[in-house]
């Protein structure tokens, strides 16, 4: 009978213990790719920065057109990105739902200090309604932290 006991207390713990050691995974997952702070953002079109889209120290007003550093397919796309910009002034991306850095129809804002967002599904645009980041970014810009509203914010 003390078997089983000693049984049920073991599995919450293991199971706890696994649960944890997958958010961990999940939270490094984007890590390897980290380049130091060299001024650019990056963009990859799957989660854990996965299959790399491109990356930009300016800005780019549409995705989706056939100039600047995110192009044609690119828009649309993004499942994760990264600010590896300069501390100091301009240091936040804010990437928008419409090209033109249209903000009132959707914007989220990566700070320097989180690094990245390594999957794009659990954040939704300021201003966008219920729409999730995740596929939908058409246009990015380097802008102030006082740009950005506290729940635009994205992790």
């Amino acid at each position: 009978m003390t078997g089983l006991t000693g049984l049920a207390v073991a599995a919450p713990a293991t199971a706890q213990a696994a649960s944890q050691d997958r958010v961990a995974a999940a939270a490094a997952s984007c890590d390897p790719e980290w380049p130091g702070r060299n001024g650019s953002m990056y963009a990859w079109r799957y989660t854990g920065c996965e299959g790399l889209l491109g990356s930009s120290q300016g800005n780019d007003p549409n995705w989706g057109d056939s100039s600047g550093p995110f192009q044609g397919s690119d828009n649309n796309a993004a499942s994760s990105v990264m600010n590896a910009g300069y501390v100091g002034g301009n240091d936040v991306v804010a990437f928008y739902r419409l090209s033109d850095y249209q903000w009132s129809q959707g914007y989220g804002c990566l700070l320097p200090g989180e690094y990245y967002a390594d999957d794009l599904s659990d954040n939704r645009f300021q201003y966008g309604g219920s729409l999730v980041i995740d596929n939908n970014i058409t246009s990015h810009k380097w802008v102030n932290a006082n740009e950005c509203l506290a729940t635009s914010i994205i992790t």
